[in-house]
């Protein structure tokens, strides 16, 4: 562009390829949720899954961070367990995900069923068409997300949520069978989702494994690297729709759809993440930006990674943290502003806005990034 400005699509993809941006892009992590009185109007005593079913409802509260809170990307409103009833699995939110028959045996596993998501959950793909629709006047880039196989896994094998997973944890020393049996079964449910989001008119896609980081160092080597790199590979032949900017540049099909990898309390297995295929990995506040920019930023692109809590602060302190970020991440080939974890629900709107406010404020010689050339 001839003033060296970009839009947001191509200051979002740009950075998660490693390519030059005027400074970083921003978007939250749940970034749509209960810290927004606007969702809280809008969900009333509606069901989540109901509320995630409805296509014009799910749209409307998609978009709300980008009208009220000026994120600059917009994530498909839905929850990592929405795909996972379509395997024969009955599922309730109590608030939490709960499994009416946990998963602890090969025949429970064998019955599970792989569906075609456009069939199972066709609402999904209906609202990110229309979001896509939407977003286009304004450029705004549009990311889906799916729960990786181990985090599903943890969850299915619990039968709830849990403070470590124990019972995954034992699965793995005691019938290692039925849990690659139910990865692999996992694996191929992600892959077909992300690719139909993909198709849909997804232009990223992040792979949330929350829990992942419970496993040490060398069990994620052995359990969860493996499927990272499955997952990175079987869609390196899927991509969205060329944007105009790129359409003709790139051939018909667009490059590369990029894959954000996030993993909380990941910091001990970095190196495992930088070597899972994904294009960015999205870092938890825990994680020194420095170190990784340093040791692994060559390789991918960064996302994160404010504590969530530290919004509450006063938006000069927001500010400053911004900007430390941002030189924290200059070695690395790019990075997207984001937190550490998911938005919480007591979350002062006031400090989300002054979070996407320091972002746009970073000038390139600031932010750290490479100017895009004019």
């Amino acid at each position: 562009m001839r003033d060296g400005s970009l839009d947001p699509t191509q200051r979002l993809l740009r950075s998660c390829r490693g390519e030059p941006v005027d400074r970083p892009p921003v978007w939250l992590m749940r970034q749509a949720g209960r810290y927004l009185p606007e969702y809280r109007a809008v969900r009333g005593d509606r069901p989540f899954l109901e509320l995630c079913r409805d296509v014009e409802l799910a749209v409307e509260i998609s978009l709300q961070p980008l009208r009220l809170v000026g994120t600059e990307a917009v994530i498909l409103f839905s929850d990592i367990f929405v795909p996972v009833p379509g395997m024969g699995i009955d599922v309730d939110f109590r608030p939490g995900p709960t499994v009416a028959e946990p998963i602890r045996s090969l025949p429970q596993v064998e019955a599970l069923r792989v569906p075609d998501p456009r069939e199972s959950v066709p609402y999904v793909f209906e609202i990110l068409r229309t979001l896509r629709r939407e977003l286009a006047g304004e450029a705004v880039p549009l990311l889906g997300f799916a729960g990786a196989p181990f985090t599903l896994a943890a969850y299915l094998v619990e039968g709830r949520s849990s403070g470590d997973f124990g019972a995954v944890k034992r699965m793995l020393h005691r019938a290692p069978e039925v849990l690659r049996a139910l990865l692999a079964r996992l694996t191929d449910l992600v892959v077909g989702y992300l690719a139909a989001q993909i198709e849909a008119g997804a232009q990223a896609v992040q792979l949330f494994d929350t829990w992942a980081g419970i496993l040490g160092s060398a069990d994620y080597r052995d359990w969860v690297l493996p499927v990272h790199r499955e997952i990175a590979a079987k869609l390196e032949r899927a991509a969205a729709p060329p944007s105009r900017a790129e359409a003709g540049a790139e051939g018909a099909r667009g490059p590369r759809t990029p894959l954000i990898l996030y993993v909380k309390g990941g910091s001990h297995v970095l190196d495992c993440m930088a070597e899972s295929g994904a294009d960015v990995i999205s870092l938890d506040w825990r994680v020194d930006l420095a170190r990784a920019a340093r040791e692994v930023g060559g390789r991918v692109s960064l996302q994160g990674n404010l504590d969530p809590a530290a919004l509450a602060a006063p938006p000069d302190r927001i500010f400053a943290w911004v900007r430390e970020m941002a030189e924290a991440a200059a070695p690395a080939r790019g990075h997207i502003l984001n937190l550490g974890h998911g938005c919480p629900p007591d979350t002062p709107v006031e400090g989300v806005r002054a979070f996407t406010d320091a972002a746009r404020a970073l000038a390139p010689e600031r932010s750290g990034t490479r100017a895009v050339q004019s």
